[in-house]
């Protein structure tokens, strides 16, 4: 075989390895997947065929033997399945399917289908058991934030020898991180979560000593201001405001502020934005502050839509996608084709120097107008029910948990989880395992708190009933 260059040969014992792995410690697997996924590369296996190795090819097996267990075993619990969030889900996977089969692109759109499979399976369903011991959340999120730090490190590093070349800033991530618009998302994804372990760090007391770890302290502050600064070089815009706007959120929860009524303001200014969008486009057309490495000029291109090229990308994607919903509003043009069919549909006055018509420049840029396009109405309506179901348990088991360290947690993740339901308004990741692994484990996270946790016994079912009728 190596004679006639076969050299997937090589894969051979390190597929033996991982299969004794899930076989024997089935958990650990999950988090070895987890510890991998920020080092893990894309690679072309044949025209047509690439995965992000090694973590895709492990997540496969591990969504094949996990599914096998389950069958065998029959021991999955009934109240994960009958949750609120469970269901979305699985009423989103069987509309990808339906879209699949209606697609303009079918073999591309249940290859995206079968992806989406491997990065839910594993890291929602398996890992939503799995949860039932909170100690595994904690494992989960230092495994992927450990080498996330590392990633951090060799980004900023690489970093400072480039403070003037805005182009170099946005590539210095690679080749773990596609562009600085994932790095950040991801890393914003994990503030809120960090500063939660950072907090509450040592507070637990040493079954052997009776006494906190005085270690992990000064390691978890060291790792937030890690994640701070990293947060800082992405010079990603979208991070930044997602972070703000999660702060916002949890001041509004901690005033008691119902999930209805944050539903509905933010409803509320999304209608007056499209009512008033003449005198709001004319006002950030006069804007001509472009992307900059100084941060003041950063900020103040957020609202640029005459000259920064990223901004108007952006807005030729989203018009592009209006378009071609107008034309299947029901079913969509398919999961994950929209890159192959958008360039007909974009218009030579919107087009900006960064457009293209191979598309090979990333999707819709928007979790929400992505699945718009893709999978018509439901598909959106879909994804933003498992988004809106999410958030409301997570400010229920905040508000209903008996124990104090458990409502903390679930808060936690749910701004974390927040800052990606915001950043997704502006781009989307969800096909990618950089951002796919964390998203879907930290929502396994906050359901399994929900299902797991004691509660105060005050008429739980009124949550039940606010998140179905959000989702």
């Amino acid at each position: 075989m190596l004679s006639r260059d076969v050299y997937w040969l090589f894969l051979l014992p390190l597929t033996g390895l991982v299969m004794a792995l899930f076989i024997l410690k089935f958990e650990t697997g999950l988090l070895v997947t987890a510890l991998l996924t920020p080092f893990a590369v894309d690679f072309a296996l044949m025209p047509g065929m690439e995965l992000s190795m090694p973590v895709e090819p492990m997540m496969i097996l591990f969504s094949l033997m996990f599914i096998f267990r389950v069958l065998v075993e029959s021991g999955y619990d009934r109240r994960i399945l009958r949750h609120p969030v469970t269901i979305a889900i699985f009423a989103m996977l069987a509309w990808m399917v339906v879209t699949s089969a209606t697609s303009q692109l079918p073999a591309i759109s249940f290859k995206y289908f079968a992806a989406r499979l491997w990065f839910v399976i594993p890291f929602f369903f398996a890992a939503v058991h799995f949860f039932q011991n909170t100690q595994r959340i904690r494992q989960l999120v230092f495994c992927y934030g450990l080498s996330l730090a590392v990633v951090i490190i060799i980004s900023t590093v690489k970093t400072l020898g480039n403070f003037h070349d805005l182009q170099t800033l946005h590539r210095v991530m690679r080749p773990f991180y596609n562009d600085h618009t994932a790095y950040g998302c991801v890393i914003a994804l994990f503030t809120p979560i960090a500063f939660h372990y950072m907090l509450r760090a040592g507070d637990k007391p040493d079954k052997n000593t009776g006494k906190g770890s005085m270690w992990l302290r000064p390691v978890l502050v060291s790792a937030m201001v890690l994640l701070l600064i990293g947060l800082f070089f992405s010079y990603s815009r979208a991070a930044w405001i997602s972070v703000i706007g999660a702060i916002g959120v949890y001041l509004a929860i901690r005033m008691g502020m119902k999930v209805r009524w944050m539903v509905l303001l933010f409803a509320l200014g999304t209608s007056l934005f499209f009512v008033y969008q003449s005198d709001v486009l004319y006002k950030l057309g006069k804007n001509k502050q472009d992307s900059s490495y100084d941060l003041s000029g950063q900020v103040k291109s957020i609202s640029n839509i005459s000259t920064d090229a990223s901004n108007l990308e952006r807005l030729n994607r989203w018009a592009s996608a209006m378009r071609m919903f107008k034309e299947r509003p029901v079913f969509g043009c398919g999961p994950g084709t929209y890159q192959f069919l958008y360039a007909s549909y974009q218009r030579s006055y919107q087009l900006s120097v960064i457009s293209t018509n191979s598309g090979n420049r990333g999707n819709a840029h928007s979790e929400y107008i992505g699945p718009l396009t893709e999978q018509g109405v439901p598909g959106a309506l879909l994804i933003l029910s498992i988004f809106l179901a999410t958030f409301a348990t997570g400010v229920h088991v905040y508000r209903k948990a008996v124990h104090p360290e458990t409502a903390r947690l679930a808060l936690a993740f749910t701004l974390s989880l927040l800052t990606y339901y915001i950043h997704g308004i502006f781009n989307n990741f969800l096909d990618t395992d950089k951002l796919s692994v964390p998203f879907w484990a930290f929502t396994a996270a906050v359901v399994a708190l929900d299902v797991f946790a004691e509660k105060k016994s005050e008429k739980t079912e009124n949550h039940h009933e606010e998140t179905q009728s959000l989702s």
